[in-house]
C-alpha cells in the first residue's frame, strides 16, 4: 500500500489522479477537473504541467500512445491507483470520524 509519507495528497494531485483513470491530455484533464469540481478548482497550465512532471517522476502516471501527435496523453499507473485508493480510504475515515462528532 502507499507509504504514509505519500499521504495526504494535495487536492490538485487527487483530482489529477482521479481524472487520469481515463487517458487524457493535460488540457483535457484541466477541463475535466473544473467540471468535476463544479468550477471550484481551476488549474492554470503551469500548475497542471508541473504536477504532471512530478507524477511522471513518481511513476503514478504514465504517457500513453495517442493518435494526436500534438498532444501528450497520460493515464494513471497501478502505483498511482494504489495511492488514489489509499487517499480515498483516508478521506472516508476522516468523514466517518466527523460524522461521529455530528459533522
Amino acid at each position: 500500500m502507499a507509504k504514509t509519507t505519500d499521504l495526504p495528497l494535495t487536492e490538485t494531485t487527487f483530482y489529477i489522479l482521479l481524472v487520469l483513470t481515463q487517458p487524457l491530455h493535460g488540457y483535457g484533464a484541466m477541463q475535466a477537473i473544473e467540471k468535476l469540481s463544479d468550477g471550484r478548482v481551476k488549474m492554470a497550465a503551469g500548475t497542471m504541467y508541473g504536477a504532471i512532471e512530478n507524477l511522471l517522476k513518481s511513476k503514478w502516471i504514465k504517457e500513453v500512445p495517442s493518435t494526436d501527435k500534438r498532444r501528450r496523453v497520460y493515464q494513471i499507473t497501478p502505483a498511482g491507483q494504489q495511492i488514489l485508493t489509499a487517499e480515498t480510504q483516508r478521506l472516508r475515515q476522516l468523514s466517518q470520524l466527523a460524522q461521529q462528532f455530528g459533522y
